[in-house]
């Protein structure tokens, strides 16, 4: 094994950077999943192992927080150009899910990298994509891959669909309105808060408009609540001025009306 290894990297490889990308899915793994970030950090010793120089080692981590599904990718990108301009001799990664998470950036980095007979290395082992049969199991990783992100949105989306046809989802509730400690709707315990949202609908059952009761707030000079954080919870209040289309989602929101919808 160790020798179909080194037949691989030749002088020519050597010559060049060894490009190690780092990459955790969502901010909250790099927070609390470092073990799977300090193992792929520690494929830089495999680079230096076999045969590259420590200053030779490059280490993109600019995407540590960025799904592999997303288009905004800078470090990938870099990589990718990195690539194509043959300044690299091997890609190191912990598993194809970290490099990419659908079959065109995956088989866009494979071209390339045969193209420039850039190596290939993952926990399982060193690939060559000249190489058909490196090729061909290459795809099939990343293939599978993105079969594997699909299989995990859809057994999201049914946790979070099931939980909603139950009432049970917690979503974003509209200014006025909070969850007490035991998960059920009750009013804002700030009795502003209530009083300038009751005033809201007052306004409107008189006027009848969505854009006379905001020229009513507008006059009299009166602010209007809102979340202070996009969320669940909206005890935090910030205050200003009520605009048409912030009145109009207000009037819209079912939640008023004491109808749970999600979707």
């Amino acid at each position: 094994m160790k020798d179909s290894i080194s037949r691989k990297v030749t002088a020519t490889h050597l010559t060049r950077k060894a490009f190690l990308y780092v990459r955790q899915s969502t901010l909250r793994q790099v927070s609390e999943n470092q073990e799977s970030t300090r193992r792929q950090y520690a494929l830089r010793e495999r680079a230096i192992a076999l045969g590259w120089a420590s200053d030779q080692v490059v280490v993109v981590d600019c995407d540590l927080g960025v799904s592999g599904a997303s288009t905004d990718r800078k470090g990938f990108g870099m990589l990718v150009a990195e690539v194509g301009m043959g300044r690299v001799g091997i890609v190191l990664g912990l598993e194809v899910s970290r490099l990419a998470r659908n079959s065109t950036d995956w088989h866009r980095l494979l071209e390339i990298s045969a193209l420039t007979e850039t190596l290939i290395l993952d926990e399982d082992g060193l690939y060559d994509p000249t190489d058909y049969n490196d090729r061909l199991l290459l795809g099939l990783k990343g293939t599978l891959s993105e079969a594997e992100l699909h299989m995990l949105r859809a057994r999201m989306r049914g946790g979070l669909l099931a939980k909603a046809r139950r009432g049970e989802l917690r979503i974003a509730l509209p200014v006025g309105l909070v969850y007490d400690e035991l998960g059920h709707v009750v009013l804002h315990p700030d009795a502003q808060v209530r009083d300038t949202v009751k005033l809201f609908f007052q306004t409107f059952f008189r006027t009848g408009s969505a854009s006379a009761t905001v020229k009513h707030f507008t006059t009299h000079n009166i602010a209007f609540p809102a979340p202070a954080k996009v969320g669940a919870h909206t005890e935090h209040i910030v205050w200003g001025r009520l605009s048409l289309s912030r009145a109009v989602r207000s009037l819209h929101n079912p939640r008023y009306a004491g109808a749970y919808a999600y979707g």
